[in-house]
């Protein structure tokens, strides 16, 4: 019987992993060589990625536990093993709190853990005195200078982004923590700050003129996540265990673990890395499941959506330079840098003449998780009915049953609330049409369909264009008009010629949504054409489906 397999799932204290004998992907070499090149650090990288387990092992390493680092690649490097007095923050207990008071409280919270060890004076009244006051005594009471580390450093930043009542004091708060990181340099042998964003108007970023941000640097691009290398070696067992407990071959699961963990890119020059905190938990499992939107989703990403008037039609494939999305956040004029910084979008390109990255979500359960979540943050709909709607809808789609398929949709469609818009929006059919458009470019990209919009054309552009594994749908939305009208365009201006040679049948999908007041049904003698009249609609649409 093979040893119980035991993974880091959840769990981001360096010292338990070692002694439990969890599976640890060794990053030692470049913790070794990121503290001997800089004095101090900044890492950017999403919720989930394995900041916090990088902070735990940086804490026990500069402590001089030499012992948790037997058979690491550090263990080869490091001959001295020094010990350091550590301050390690973890900034996230700052969340939640609903004002300046609460944040205070939280960051007091953590400095008495330490002002039992090494003390406390009278005057340091403020959290960045008291900060101050043990950096400096940790130096001088052990001759070693201290070390510092600020795990998840604007979470409580990012809880009040858009909250402008509340977010001036938390600022004000949090500089006069982190101001302190400069002031005391000189007793300081080492500072790490994590965290998703930047914040340069705090005095961590504007006065630390020697801070390296090595979140960009290819050397480091691997720092947090697990490379497609180390899953082939150090998880080859349990890439076994797990195609045979889905019945599939071991190449067709390395395939599908490909599709859904991996993809992330945070370097033009950075190998694929994997979501570890995934990783583990189907290896952990034996289940194939989306793990990473299950342990939450940010409110702070859709209200900077929200707040910028996101369009989720033009997020994928971007093409922009650097500057657009790797901004400090204050500086920010879309959600764009929060998308990319969070790791909602990665870089999957770059073009060294132009310098241009081209950004697009990085796998399945990151694009799933986030369309999934877009329709109930941002367009109010119920999660339960849109995935049970999108599960027949496509369950009739693979069968070829066409009016099962659009029975589901008329469905779907009288379940969504009505949509007060004023009579100037009312008038613009343009805004209608792209939310039906985003609807239907949400529903097939939660399963994995290539689903295109706007795609250009000779003599125009064709409003969807979706491609399933045995089909291509080309499809025309009319908010005026008959949806025979829209079958007309497709043909007249060629919208479905560029598919004719994918050798799958391209099927030509007319959709007229229709001011009507009654229910009907109108079955034409060809047996791939269908008309369906219904109400109960936001605007009761009649749909027309013509096939090859």
């Amino acid at each position: 019987m093979l040893p119980m397999r035991l993974y880091t799932a959840g769990i981001a204290d360096f010292e338990r992993i070692r002694q439990d004998g969890r599976i640890y992907v060794d990053k030692t070499d470049l913790i070794y060589r990121m503290t001997k090149e800089s004095q101090f650090v900044f890492l950017s990288r999403p919720r989930r990625f394995g900041k916090s387990l990088l902070c735990s092992t940086l804490k026990y390493y500069f402590q001089g536990r030499k012992d948790l680092f037997e058979g690491l690649a550090i263990a080869e490097l490091e001959k001295d093993w020094k010990q350091h007095p550590v301050l390690h923050f973890d900034i996230s207990l700052c969340k939640n709190q609903t004002d300046a008071a609460g944040i205070i409280s939280a960051l007091e919270f953590q400095l008495r853990r330490y002002e039992e060890i090494y003390g406390r004076v009278e005057e340091e009244r403020t959290p960045g005195m008291r900060f101050a006051g043990l950096i400096q005594r940790a130096h001088r009471q052990t001759g070693t200078k201290t070390v510092v580390i600020l795990d998840e450093y604007d979470a409580p930043l990012l809880d009040h982004l858009h909250k402008p009542d509340i977010l001036g004091d938390v600022r004000r708060i949090m500089q006069e923590f982190y101001q302190v990181v400069k002031a005391c340099d000189a007793d300081e042998q080492f500072v790490f700050i994590t965290g998703i964003t930047k914040f340069s108007q705090l005095s961590i970023f504007s006065t630390l003129n020697n801070l390296s941000n090595i979140s960009m640097e290819p050397m480091y691009a691997s720092l947090c996540g697990i490379t497609k290398d180390e899953l082939l070696t150090i998880f080859d067992e349990d890439i076994q265990i797990l195609a045979d407990e889905c019945g599939c071959s071991k190449e067709a699961m390395i395939d599908r673990l490909k599709l859904n963990y991996d993809g992330y890119h945070f370097s033009n020059k950075s190998p694929d890395v994997f979501n570890p905190f995934s990783l583990m938990n189907v290896f952990r499992s034996k289940l194939l499941d989306y793990f990473w939107f299950g342990s939450g989703t940010p409110s702070f990403l859709f209200e900077s959506m929200k707040h910028f008037n996101t369009n989720l039609l033009e997020l994928e494939k971007l093409q922009v330079p650097s500057s657009q999305f790797d901004v400090p956040t204050e500086a920010m004029t879309s959600a764009l840098p929060l998308l990319y910084q969070s790791g909602y979008l990665t870089i999957k390109g770059y073009d060294f003449y132009s310098r241009n990255y081209t950004l697009d979500f990085p796998n399945s359960e990151v694009k799933v998780g986030f369309l999934d979540n877009f329709l109930s943050s941002m367009m109010g709909i119920n999660n339960a009915n849109a995935q049970g709607f999108a599960g027949s809808f496509y369950a009739c789609l693979i069968h070829h049953d066409i009016e099962g398929a659009m029975r589901a949709m008329q469905s779907f469609f009288a379940s969504i609330p009505y949509l007060e818009f004023g009579k100037k929006e009312l008038d613009d059919i343009t805004k209608y049409e792209a939310y039906y458009e985003v609807l239907t470019y949400i529903v097939f990209s939660i399963f994995n369909c290539r689903t295109f919009t706007q795609v250009k054309v000779a003599r125009g552009k064709t409003d969807v264009v979706v491609f399933m594994n045995d089909a291509i749908y080309v499809m025309e939305l009319k908010m005026r008009g008959t949806a025979q009208e829209a079958i007309e365009q497709i043909e007249s201006k060629n919208y479905a010629i560029p598919y004719q040679n994918e050798g799958k049948p391209v099927v030509k999908i007319g959709i007229a949504f229709s001011q009507l007041d009654h229910c009907q049904r109108i079955k034409t003698k060809h047996h791939a054409q269908h008309l369906i009249n219904y109400c109960r609609f936001l605007r009761p649409a009649v749909f027309s489906l013509q096939g090859k």
